[in-house]
């Protein structure tokens, strides 16, 4: 579930790039630059201990996210989606870890245990209010948070539904390959702004909108924490990735315009123009070498 570093729930971390930040999340030179050294301090490193459970909760996450992805057909309804969710995610022992989650900033708690986003919507797509029925060349993007003993794990698959278009297909492709760019890069000793360099040189190649209002970010200890992992960045920029360091990398591509907006119910983002979107997402461990992926 990616987080805002813009907008209704946090303020900008621009230390994961030197490029001038949107508009929407201009801010004061002498305040990022404080609330940067700041937030660097309060990244947290996870134990030995806390990884084996990671470890643990990021498989069993993997399983549901795999069940899920084979009930996605034409006819299924979002709900029967969230039903199922939360049914395996209980029958293991573990608890939904976005259920009542509640945002700093947001109006409600989320009342969902899973994300669902059909088409143009982005990300937070609640399954259980109004709910959606799948059809023939939708896609749709299922994102889960899990928790097991006590730690979290995120992850998230964008899924056709029966046959897509190629140029939809593509558009899937090509963000799950800069998720595995983005891991790629999380290597220890490397930075932040390297993770969102990789994975927006991906978007360049094909002319997708790359979301910069919302954003990956630490987990594990709680739903979101610090750093602020966007999807563009300049390399060798912001926070040092230092083993131990959990996050939750989650590049998210819009077939036109990068231009975003939220819906009356005050979590669903959608594209402004009206198109599909992808989001593929891994929980990942940073160790001395190249980063392992959790969620999987």
């Amino acid at each position: 579930m990616p987080c805002l570093p813009a907008g209704r729930w946090k303020i900008p971390r621009a230390c994961t790039s030197a490029r001038k930040p949107p508009s929407t999340f201009i801010v004061t030179r002498l305040v990022v630059i404080l609330f940067i050294d700041v937030s660097y301090f309060m990244i947290t490193i996870k134990t030995k201990e806390d990884i084996a459970i990671l470890r643990e909760g990021g498989r069993r996450h993997a399983e549901i996210l795999r069940e899920l992805a084979k009930m996605v057909k034409p006819g299924v309804r979002s709900s029967e989606l969230e039903d199922a969710a939360r049914k395996m995610i209980t029958e293991g022992g573990d608890e939904p870890a976005l259920l009542n989650y509640m945002p700093y900033g947001a109006k409600r708690p989320y009342p969902a245990a899973l994300c669902v986003s059909v088409n143009d919507e982005i990300v937070h797509g609640i399954p259980n209010e109004t709910d959606k029925i799948l059809k023939e060349g939708d896609i749709v993007g299922l994102d889960l948070g899990l928790t097991h003993r006590g730690l979290i794990t995120d992850a998230t698959l964008t899924v056709a539904v029966g046959n897509v278009s190629s140029e939809v297909q593509e558009l899937l492709e090509v963000t799950k390959k800069a998720l595995a760019a983005g891991v790629k890069a999380a290597k220890g000793g490397k930075r932040i702004g390297d993770i969102g360099n990789a994975i927006a040189r991906v978007a360049a190649s094909k002319g997708y909108g790359v979301v910069e209002e919302l954003a990956g970010h630490g987990v594990g200890y709680d739903v979101h924490e610090e750093p602020y992992v966007l999807n563009f960045g300049t390399a060798g920029s912001g926070p040092i990735l230092k083993p131990g360091m959990v996050l939750a990398i989650e590049p998210m591509f819009n077939l036109g315009s990068k231009k975003i907006k939220l819906d009356k119910d005050g979590y669903t983002y959608r594209t402004a123009d009206g198109s599909y979107s992808a989001h593929f997402e891994h929980t990942v461990v940073i160790t001395k070498g190249g980063a392992e992926i959790l969620t999987i």
